[in-house]
């Protein structure tokens, strides 16, 4: 097995650990190091995946406290309707949008059933473009997202 696989795997157990303990609460508050010695890993891996898989355009809030009480909190962002929610995404959709961030953005529409995997699939066909730059697919990915506003 190559290293980067390995190291994905751990990343992948970690998310997956973190989200069922999410899964019984609304909030959860973690010790970095207790983690990384749970998994047997250092406590930048438990860093990584918080910040790179429990980011806003997730559905997620982090909250972290250094020092020795250190803690940080996770929290799935729990949306009263789809209004509030669409109205948080356009307010996080940046001037230049990244592939990656809009994939998040659709991902989380769809996790938010707001829209279905087909109609996903086709906004990432048409998001993830190469004649598109990060400024016209953040105009169109707002622009969908004024529109599903309207249809609710």
């Amino acid at each position: 097995m190559l290293e980067g696989e390995s190291v994905r795997n751990t990343s992948d157990m970690i998310e997956k650990y973190l989200k069922e303990l999410l899964a019984q609460a609304a909030e959860i508050e973690i010790r970095r190091s207790e983690i990384a010695a749970y998994f047997g890993v250092v406590p930048s891996q438990i860093n990584y995946v918080i910040k790179t898989r429990f980011t806003l355009p997730k559905g997620f809030e982090v909250e972290s406290k250094r020092g020795g009480g250190g803690y940080i909190r996770i929290g799935k962002i729990q949306y009263s309707d789809e209004h509030e929610l669409l109205l948080t995404i356009l307010r996080k959709i940046p001037e230049k949008l990244s592939i990656s961030l809009a994939q998040d953005l659709l991902q989380l529409l769809f996790d938010e059933k707001i829209i279905t995997e087909r109609e996903g699939n086709l906004l990432l066909s048409l998001l993830d473009n190469p004649v598109l730059t990060d400024m016209q697919r953040a105009i169109l990915l707002t622009t969908t997202i004024h529109r599903l506003d309207k249809d609710n």
